[in-house]
């Protein structure tokens, strides 16, 4: 085991992270670490924002599937799911869940090898 000490850009804090496979902090565009609580904030408040995320697909033992950030510190479960075909990645999965405003997102998912969900949030339609 291996412990990283860092000060996370964000909230400020000193943290300590013991683990054998990750480094407990993410590093932003300005090479700034950033703590995995805080990197779940960040995505958030950037998904909230701009109406888009690439998140991760993935299945949440017997809970069922869960679109998440790379640490898993923003996780949303999915309420739907459907399964088709595609021509050049050979599986399509689209999968709705509901973000923390409670605004629904549809996420796309492409091929057999792949986690990556491309999502969007529903615009609402004047009537």
């Amino acid at each position: 085991m291996t412990e990283y000490y860092f000060v996370c850009a964000d909230c400020g804090l000193e943290k300590v992270h013991i683990d054998s496979h990750t480094t407990g902090y993410g590093i932003d565009k300005q090479g700034c670490l950033v703590c995995y609580s805080c990197c779940g904030k960040r995505d958030w408040a950037d998904m909230s924002a701009t109406g888009r995320a690439v998140l991760y697909l993935t299945e949440e033992g017997a809970g069922g599937m869960v679109v998440s950030n790379w640490p898993g510190t923003l996780k949303f479960r999915v309420h739907h799911m459907r399964t088709g075909s595609h021509n050049l990645a050979g599986q399509r999965v689209d999968v709705w869940f509901i973000d923390l405003d409670g605004r629904e997102w549809h996420g796309v998912n492409y091929g057999h090898n792949s986690q990556l969900c491309h999502c969007r949030r529903h615009q609402l339609r004047a009537r």
